[in-house]
């Protein structure tokens, strides 16, 4: 049996947002969404809380990943209460906005009761098709299942008696250089760390290399090097290889973000009072090399979290390579490729036709079907899946957050009503395609998961509102 709690903490969250609080704190804090903490707070539970760093411990202190505060709205409906005629209803509705020219020819839809399992509306459900940017969701369940919802990612500094530096790479795609950044692991504060235990040593000069090699095959997205939607994909790289101070979305990338950031290290060491002599170089960091530093991403669950609400391209395949490497295949686009359709099977998800052909969806190869997307969505409301459920907690916020942030603002009219902090969905966007996927709330309390796909459209801004739509429609035909 589906959760209902969730869907009572789903709709929570989104009329929480709704009042305006998520435009202040954003989308996710410390792991655990704004409108949760609050609630857990009023219930005298902490958030994340703070230790200390053990003696001999080369990590820099960190919180714990904040706990999940459960659903805060009552009154939902119990499962297998669907009044009769719902699906009947629902169809009429949807059948219409399905036809309009803007989703081109014959989009496919589903609709799934997430507390049952029903199927409420289908049309070509299981025909695959270019998923765009929507896979990212089977990307992060595919690595929350490997990893789980704790697991942090370490980029590190070790030495060999007499050698370089190195500085090793642990595929963390939020590791920053910038001041005043407190979402990622800080280059600057390894820095730090690492010139506190030369120093210990009496090393005040050394040469520098860095180790790129835990991820393997081409850094070039098939889309090719160069494009703006994504960096070269590397084991190292510091605010994602962008050179200019943007957080999110397109923005130029250095041809060598490994390179890159090396060089930004040796900077922060020289800050920190220790020499670096020569260029840093790429080297394979020495079995036998002590430790000097570590710093550790944010907790799995909230990477998943930003990729999803931002849909970011960079997180995204990074956590497919950290899907191979925790299923021991290699961290290249072909490994990820086999590690997430092997985790995905192993959650009973239907596969036939899907193919993953990287993390993000920029990949036109790609291919998933509306039932796989609706089950999946439905997999992370059982409460026998708690590991997935920062897939539905990141999904954009319909008028609020991420992709969705300037959608579902308008005036609305029946029988489309808009629903601003109602609908949450992972949307996905290439020439010609256009989908969402994600959850909704009825007003009797069910929660809906749903997925339109629609391919050969004939522009963005003609198929985004006709795919609003539709999600719309669900809150009240649903």
């Amino acid at each position: 049996m589906r959760s209902w709690q969730l869907a009572a903490g789903s709709a929570a969250a989104g009329l929480a947002l709704a009042a305006g609080a998520i435009a202040v704190a954003g989308p996710w804090d410390n792991g655990q969404r704004t409108a949760e903490r609050a609630h857990a707070a009023a219930l005298g539970r902490s958030g994340a809380h703070h230790g200390t760093r053990p003696a001999g411990d080369p990590v820099r202190a960190r919180p714990d990943a904040a706990p999940s505060a459960p659903g805060v709205l009552p009154g939902t409906v119990a499962p297998g209460t669907a009044p009769a005629g719902a699906a009947t209803g629902l169809a009429e509705a949807l059948r219409p906005l399905l036809a309009r020219p803007a989703l081109g020819p014959g989009p496919a839809a589903s609709v799934v009761d997430a507390a049952t399992g029903r199927v409420l509306f289908a049309a070509g459900p299981g025909r695959p098709v270019t998923p765009a940017s929507t896979i990212k969701i089977a990307t992060a369940a595919a690595a929350l299942s490997a990893l789980g919802p704790e697991h942090r990612i370490e980029t590190r500094t070790v030495a060999a008696p007499g050698g370089p530096v190195v500085l090793v790479g642990g595929g963390d795609p939020t590791l920053t250089a910038r001041t005043g950044r407190t979402d990622g692991a800080s280059l600057r504060v390894l820095a730090a760390d690492t010139a506190k235990a030369l120093k210990a040593a009496g090393r005040t000069s050394v040469t520098l290399g860095y180790d790129a090699g835990l991820f393997t095959g081409p850094t070039a997205h098939p889309i090719g090097a160069g494009n703006e939607n994504l960096a070269p994909v590397t084991a190292l790289a510091v605010d994602q290889g962008r050179l200019d101070a943007s957080t999110s979305g397109t923005a130029a990338r250095g041809a060598d973000p490994a390179a890159d950031a090396a060089r930004a290290f040796a900077a922060g060491l020289a800050r920190e009072g220790v020499t670096v002599t020569g260029r840093p170089a790429p080297v394979k960091a020495a079995a036998g090399a002590a430790p000097l530093a570590i710093v550790r991403s944010a907790p799995l669950a909230v990477l998943v979290e930003r990729m999803l609400t931002q849909s970011d391209n960079d997180i995204a395949e990074a956590l497919a390579r950290q899907t191979a490497l925790a299923s021991g295949a290699p961290a290249s686009f072909e490994g990820a490729a086999k590690a997430v359709t092997a985790r995905l099977a192993a959650l009973g998800l239907p596969m036939a036709g899907t193919r993953f052909a990287d993390g993000s969806g920029l990949d036109r190869r790609d291919r998933l079907t509306a039932a796989f997307l609706t089950a999946l969505l439905a997999e992370a409301a059982d409460p026998a899946r708690p590991a997935l459920r920062p897939l539905l907690t990141g999904l954009p916020v319909a008028g609020f957050t991420g992709t969705l942030r300037g959608r579902y603002t308008g005036p609305g009219t029946p029988p489309e009503p808009l629903a601003p902090g109602l609908v949450r969905a992972k949307t996905g966007t290439l020439s010609g395609v256009n989908s969402l996927a994600g959850t909704v709330v009825t007003p009797s309390g069910r929660l809906l998961s749903f997925a339109f796909l629609a391919t050969d459209t004939p522009s963005a801004e003609q198929a985004q509102p006709a795919l609003d739509a539709l999600a719309a429609a669900l809150v009240t035909h649903g």
